[in-house]
């Protein structure tokens, strides 16, 4: 396993709620922005949200303001990100990314060092 680890993802309905979990171990996790980002079958990797090392700034995508919350726990090394209001279109595998290059994490994929390896989100019509 790699330093990054995400769990909670599974098969929703339309209309459902999950929350992604982004664990991490062995380095100093609270100098680390963390971003989640997902990529569907036959697309790209699309950007989802971000959050800087304090847990006091974030940043979404458009395509899931208002229904997706990222959030933090540095004493438990944890980020999650809690989706609501699911869509068909969310269905994809989500990673969560960490650098520590940045105060909050931007929204490209290139500028993170280090990625969990993945979570399928499946959601039905």
């Amino acid at each position: 396993q790699g330093w990054l680890v995400e769990s909670g993802g599974g098969l929703v309905q339309a209309g459902g709620s999950l929350r992604l979990s982004c664990a991490a171990s062995g380095r100093t996790f609270s100098q680390f922005a963390i971003a989640w980002f997902r990529q569907a079958p036959g697309k790209e990797q699309e950007f989802v949200a971000t959050i800087s090392n304090s847990g006091g700034n974030t940043d979404y995508a458009d395509s899931v303001k208002g229904r997706f919350a990222i959030s933090r726990d540095n004493a438990k090394n944890t980020v999650y990100l809690q989706m609501n209001s699911l869509k068909p279109q969310d269905t994809a595998v989500y990673y969560c990314a960490g650098t520590a290059g940045y105060l909050l994490g931007p929204r490209q994929a290139r500028t993170y060092d280090y990625w969990g390896q993945g979570t399928q989100v499946t959601v039905s019509s």
